[in-house]
């Protein structure tokens, strides 16, 4: 004999409260005493009661549902996940023990329908919140047309901190100045940054950020030494081989991101130039490939899983009637050191 689903009028019958009590604690919304939760929750248990999802969304008019919003990185000609990865995994973090769901969604900033393509998506699934990951946060058309559907969002990684509104960031241009003064400790004086294009502005905060840790380590600045990526493998290969041309080469190459510190590394490894005894070679994200290529390469942890599972939560908060605070708020990088930085090369 197939067991009777339990519903909810059964949770409630068992725990002693209204069907409207059981139904506040099943979607967490505030102000519900803890003894009852807990009631409500041991009911739950014993039952082995299962929200029907439908009606959850009807009584809420929204689906219990965030939606993240990335860069399509089939635009690019070595598309790396590993940003994409890091954030999907912290937005999953917020939304499995809340009930809620996750839908990821690339789209092409360069497309000029995105913002009609965008709105048309959310209108049909209604979700109670957008994340929107850079670049994609630094997009009028994209921003304005999320700002359309009159559903709540957080941008991650504007690289602004002073709209006003509540964002989630982390300290890019904070965390590579120490990271350029990390690398002027061990003796290297011809620091070179390859730069990641002018499209993610909390990227051109790491420019800044090396800018800043040349002068608090009395090293001037060289326009020389500074090159135009576009975050790709390919890219940094070019760059790096540049760079490395000059009748003064650098000692060591700070790339704004890991995929173009990869290419610094086939460049090298190319010229045959030893990484770290002849050069020295840092990136910035600390993505899967930074610890997979020979040698692992010291770079800045972005702590993009935290910064996404903090979008989505204060989103989730919203639902509920909990917003958050506006303004920024800050989940700091970290330096990791690893095998591809060394103390300047004695010809140096």
């Amino acid at each position: 004999m197939v067991k009777r689903r339990a519903k909810i009028e059964d949770v409630a019958a068992l725990a002693g409260v209204s069907i409207k009590t059981v139904s506040r604690v099943v979607n967490r919304e505030p102000n519900v005493r803890a003894s009852t939760e807990e009631k409500v929750e041991d009911a739950i248990a014993k039952l082995e009661y299962r929200p029907n999802p439908s009606a959850r969304n009807l009584a809420s008019h929204r689906a219990r549902l965030i939606v993240l919003l990335y860069e399509d990185m089939s635009a690019y000609d070595a598309p790396s996940a590993g940003y994409v990865i890091s954030i999907q995994d912290g937005a999953l973090r917020a939304c499995r023990p809340e009930g809620f769901d996750l839908l990821i969604h690339p789209y092409n900033f360069r497309d000029s329908e995105v913002g009609a393509k965008l709105q048309e998506q959310i209108g049909q699934v209604r979700p109670s919140g957008i994340v929107v990951a850079a670049p994609l946060s630094n997009m009028p058309a994209v921003v304005d047309a999320v700002k359309a559907t009159n559903t709540p969002y957080v941008l991650l990684s504007t690289g602004n901190g002073n709209s006003g509104e509540y964002e989630v960031a982390t300290n890019d241009r904070e965390i590579s100045a120490e990271m350029t003064r990390y690398l002027a400790s061990l003796g290297h004086t011809r620091i070179a940054f390859i730069k990641g294009g002018r499209i993610a502005k909390a990227v051109g905060n790491r420019f800044f950020g090396y800018q800043d840790g040349l002068e608090q380590s009395g090293l001037p600045y060289r326009e020389e030494l500074v090159a135009d990526g576009d975050l790709t493998i390919g890219s940094g290969e070019k760059c790096a081989a540049e760079l490395l041309r000059l009748e003064h080469p650098p000692t060591a190459i700070f790339a704004a991101n890991d995929d173009m510190a990869a290419g610094v590394v086939r460049a090298a490894t190319r010229m045959g130039i030893s990484i770290p005894r002849e050069l020295s070679v840092a990136g910035c994200d600390d993505i899967a490939l930074a610890q997979q290529i020979y040698p692992a390469l010291t770079t800045i942890r972005q702590p993009l899983g935290a910064m996404a599972q903090a979008a989505s939560q204060a989103l989730i908060d919203g639902s509920r009637g909990r917003p958050h605070e506006t303004g920024p708020e800050i989940v700091p990088g970290t330096i990791r050191k690893r095998e591809s930085t060394g103390p300047v090369p004695e010809r140096a």
